[in-house]
């Protein structure tokens, strides 16, 4: 079920700038799981890490732009 929650919360992001911001400014992953679950999401690290590769985790960690259509499953 968290996977299904994952697609939501990306969905939620492309049309809220406010998260994209939040998230443009996380520092590491475990700050964007905590930015997902205040905007009422349950997203696990192992949900992500399973959907999204490494490289793109680690631009985002590093405040980079993730590109949402990329996930694996998505």
């Amino acid at each position: 079920m968290s996977e299904e929650q994952l697609k939501a919360f990306l969905e939620k992001v492309k049309s809220d700038s406010s998260l994209q911001d939040k998230l443009k400014a996380a520092a590491d992953v475990d700050a964007a799981l905590a930015i997902a679950k205040e905007a009422g999401f349950t997203i696990s690290s192992d949900d992500v890490r399973s959907s999204v590769s490494d490289d793109e985790l680690e631009g985002v960690a590093a405040g980079g732009c993730y590109n949402w259509k990329s996930a694996r499953d998505y």
